[in-house]
């Protein structure tokens, strides 16, 4: 019986595991978004309500958290984590519109502002906060025209407000938005007579709308009215935010067919502007990375081979020469590191890390992910994290057994909860200053219960199970043997220095990704979309490889004068790229931000540590592997007596 159990063991969980990525493949394909839908005329189109966002602050509200329309009752729409994690909160709203159907001019309703709601609404168009929409999966956008380019790019949502003065008055006043012209494009079915919505725009006005006697809902308005075809179209009158003022939200809904087919309506919102210049810089960043690689990969050999020929020449010479070179550290060049279990716990971190990576882009290019699908990629990112607990595992448990260790509950343990407890104490104290801000963008406590189900219910048992399999098999035996005697390190060339020589390894693998990089925290930081997964999957294969060899030919150079300390170095040699992220991470925030709140600016370097040390990680092991690999490929090719 005992013989089965294990065997038992994997079997089930190796089918939970496909169960668990089948469901999460089938969610994929059956995502509202995923599926088109068709209008017939006049069916209810229902236009959705989602945070107020804002490129100043970076903290999310929620759309009634202004004294905004409200429907007859508030229905939140369904999340998912990562939704929820982005601080989305999708509701209903007052505006109805019917397929095919124009409206002009139609009254949501009539506020009078009070003291808190006007200094709330001042805040907010001070801080520039955009209102977000959603009609059937497709946001919001405001078309702008740019005259130099003659093209028109699209920003997402409206301003709340703007701020102004009045002709001949030097006091600057804050004027909302209170008309919103809709365009709704759809493209039409010639056989079916049936639409569907491919564009969903909006041009914000400001009107201070005028009408006749006492306000009983159904006044006729003297600035927008339907029966007379006055509409709004310019802000040349508009309605001030200020205490005892009262406000009349209107809008029209204009349709306009469109040759663009729902397949392809998300083109517009990622054919995002300045394109030419990010095809350009990241072809220019690929060439340059590519001719590294190729001058690495040619030193190698060249060196590599010759020595290889030479020390083995030397042997069948039986010249009694002093053997000089990396071959004169062999006895040592295996010896366990200082801090080996650390090494072990950082190194099943990155394997999980580096499992998550790959598979989640993977199902990015394959289009799983698209922005239709909003939080989709930041809920796969959680659950493969949970899953490849098992790879964390196995990769810790097995270095542990090199190492000669025997307490591998302790080296599992450390491995479960090292890396994901300091992430987790760092996001709580970041949730806790936005939960101060009274921000959307604070994490439920129901979310964080999720979040920490899922790393002590999955993650942790899954890291349990792959230590157990990992440390069940053989120790990975030594090309060579380790002397008893650790042997002298010779005094070193001040360019081969630990300290000097991890921050120019560094350098290689921030270059590979640093144009990439800019695009990406331009769509996280300034609230753009970002779909360029097929050349981030280009990006991310040129990091693995410019990692690998640059460690490869430090770890050599290193070997070469006789210094055998190789263990920690070579995760930290690319591992030292994390720190010229964090540090353009800053340069980025000084230059192209205009973060002015503390905690905003808190919550930006909180996040970009998050996100370095989950890069250090990454880049630190599969340097680590790389080196791993290569000491023992040449240190076996070798004649050693």
């Amino acid at each position: 019986m005992e013989v089965v159990r294990p065997q038992l063991i994997h079997r089930w969980i190796s089918v939970f595991v496909l169960i668990c990525l089948f469901s999460f493949e089938a969610q994929c394909f059956y995502l509202p978004g995923v599926a088109p839908q068709d209008f017939m005329k006049g069916d209810p189109l229902m236009v959705k309500v989602n945070k107020l966002t804002s490129t100043k602050t970076q903290l999310p509200y929620s759309y009634y958290s202004l004294p905004y329309c409200t429907p007859k009752q508030i229905v939140d729409s369904a999340e998912n984590l990562g939704e929820v994690l982005r601080g989305d909160r999708i509701e209903n709203s007052p505006f109805e519109f019917h397929m095919r159907e124009p409206q002009m001019c139609n009254v949501v309703c009539r506020i009078v502002l009070n003291a808190k709601n006007a200094k709330e609404l001042k805040e907010k168009i001070e801080d520039e906060y955009r209102v977000n929409m959603i009609l059937d999966n497709l946001p919001l956008v405001m078309p702008i025209k740019r005259p130099d380019l003659d093209t028109t790019v699209y920003q997402h949502g409206f301003h709340v407000g703007l701020k102004g003065q009045y002709a001949g008055s030097k006091e600057e006043k804050h004027f909302i938005h209170n008309h919103l012209t809709f365009t709704v494009k759809f493209h039409k079915d010639p056989q079916t007579d049936a639409a569907r919505v491919v564009g969903f725009e909006v041009k914000p006005f400001s009107v201070k709308h005028e009408y006749d006697g006492e306000w009983n809902g159904k006044n006729r308005l003297s600035t927008c009215d339907p029966h007379a075809k006055r509409t709004v179209t310019s802000s040349d009158s508009p309605q001030e935010v200020e205490d005892k003022k009262e406000i009349i939200f209107t809008y029209d809904v204009e349709f306009e067919e469109s040759d663009i087919k729902w397949a392809s309506r998300w083109d517009t919102y990622l054919l995002m502007a300045d394109d030419q210049i990010h095809w350009f810089s990241i072809v220019n960043s690929l060439m340059i990375v590519l001719f590294l690689s190729g001058m690495v990969a040619m030193i190698m050999l060249r060196t590599l081979y010759r020595d290889i020929s030479k020390y083995n020449q030397l042997e069948t010479q039986e010249e009694a020469q002093e053997e000089t070179g990396w071959k004169l550290v062999h006895g040592d060049v295996f010896r366990p590191p200082i801090n080996s279990d650390l090494l072990c716990v950082y190194v099943g971190t990155g394997v999980q890390f580096f499992g998550m990576t790959v598979v989640t882009m993977t199902f990015a290019v394959l289009g799983f992910l698209s922005p239709s699908n909003r939080g989709g990629l930041m809920t796969a990112m959680l659950l493969l994290w949970a899953f490849m607990g098992v790879f964390a595992g196995y990769a810790s448990a097995r270095l542990y057994k090199m190492f000669k260790g025997s307490e591998w509950k302790k080296i599992t343990l450390k491995t479960a909860l090292m890396f994901p407890g300091v992430v987790f104490v760092l996001f709580f104290v970041l949730n806790a200053l936005i939960w101060g801000e009274k921000s959307s963008g604070a994490v439920p406590f129901g979310t964080m219960f999720a979040l920490v189900f899922l790393w002590f219910g999955i993650a942790v048992p899954l890291v349990f199970v792959g230590s157990y399999v990992g440390f069940k098999k053989p120790a990975i035996e030594d090309p060579v043997k380790t002397n008893k005697i650790p042997r002298q390190v010779p005094e070193q060339a001040w360019y081969m220095n630990p300290v000097f020589s991890i921050l120019i390894g560094g350098i290689l693998p921030f270059g590979a990704v640093f144009i990439e990089l800019f695009f990406i925290l331009t769509s996280i930081w300034l609230q753009q979309f970002y779909y360029i997964f097929g050349f981030l999957f280009i990006v991310l294969v040129i990091l693995i490889v410019t990692c690998a060899e640059i460690t490869i030919v430090l770890c050599y150079f290193q070997l070469c004068s006789e210094d055998y300390l190789w263990w920690w170095r070579s995760y930290l040699t690319s591992g030292s790229s994390a720190l010229y992220l964090f540090l353009y991470a800053a340069f980025y925030f000084f230059t192209k931000l205009e973060i002015t709140k503390p905690v905003s600016g808190m919550l930006y370097f909180g996040y970009m540590l998050i996100a370095s040390y989950a890069f250090f990680v990454l880049t630190g092991t599969i340097g680590f592997y790389a080196c791993f690999w290569f000491t023992r490929l040449i240190y076996s090719s070798v004649k050693i007596d």
